[in-house]
């Protein structure tokens, strides 16, 4: 790690509204710091990660194929004309944003003004324009049917699914995670922890699934969620970025970055509306001090 006076990088995470950072390397903690109160906030869409480890449970335990069709995971709510494009689409598909839609569903802006109730239904009816595994197209759609995939298979919602598994070991006591209208677990985003909390999961995954001396998840799991799943920077649920890092990443600066060359995570909470400035103090962090 190189010696830098760290202010100026806190001066520059005030002005860019961070309200917390963790950053840790090679086991040592070595910068904690808060601009208010720790709680539990929102992490938007670094939920996506959690869900994507929830399907790695449910791969690991025989639940879920990632080769499985669509149209025989949803056979009960399938349109009345099940277009050439949605026979073709797996439960690979949900987790690499390479479905097959033209546009985002389900975002934050959409989801309390839809008349439907039954997003399962209503999402497998919507247009599919293209191939599914050509075309990258960002959305809450493919994430939200992999976690109603788990929930239905496990027997139970995310929350409870994840709690022996992840979230108990973690030490993350029972987090509230937002539902859609029939109760279920929305995968894509909605999920609340503190940044001690999303730190963690970020060290987890730096440590392949590993915690306390036990091995949680199958360590391909992690690296195939770290790997690039298609033609943009986007591995299973988890943003690749610089110098081989990946990252679960939310809306407004809700980041854990994970560093396997560096041996690093850092990890931020905020409430930043200029987050391609908040990257690019992040990365000259990154070159300058670790």
């Amino acid at each position: 790690m190189n010696s830098v006076n760290l202010e100026a990088y806190i001066d520059q995470a005030r002005a860019l509204d961070v309200l917390g950072v963790n950053v840790t390397v090679r086991g040592e903690q070595i910068v904690t710091w808060r601009a208010e109160e720790e709680c539990r906030r929102l992490i938007h869409s670094a939920a996506k990660s959690f869900t994507a480890m929830a399907v790695g449970f449910a791969v690991q335990e025989g639940l879920v194929s990632l080769e499985e069709k669509l149209t025989d995971a949803f056979a009960d709510e399938l349109p009345g004309d099940v277009g050439e494009n949605l026979q073709k689409a797996t439960v690979r598909d949900l987790l690499t944003m390479h479905l097959g839609h033209a546009q985002a569903h389900l975002m934050a802006g959409q989801r309390p003004f839809y008349e439907e109730d039954d997003w399962v239904r209503m999402c497998l009816a919507l247009p599919m324009p293209y191939v599914p595994g050509r075309r990258f197209c960002y959305s809450n759609l493919g994430p939200y049917l992999a976690g109603v995939l788990v929930q239905r298979r496990a027997g139970c919602d995310l929350v409870e699914y994840l709690t022996p598994r992840l979230f108990a070991p973690l030490g993350i006591k029972r987090p509230t995670w937002e539902t859609d209208r029939q109760g279920r677990t929305f995968g894509a985003a909605g999920l609340m922890l503190t940044i001690t909390e999303l730190h963690r999961f970020g060290l987890f995954c730096l440590q392949r699934g590993m915690w306390e001396g036990k091995q949680l998840i199958d360590p391909a799991w992690i690296d195939e969620c770290a790997k690039q799943q298609g033609p943009m920077p986007y591995g299973y649920l988890f943003w690749l970025g610089k110098r081989g890092s990946y990252r679960a990443d939310g809306k407004y600066g809700q980041l854990s970055i994970i560093l396997p060359e560096k041996e690093a995570v850092v990890t931020l909470v905020s409430e930043c509306r200029d987050t391609k400035a908040l990257m690019r103090a992040v990365d000259a962090f990154i070159d300058e001090v670790l």
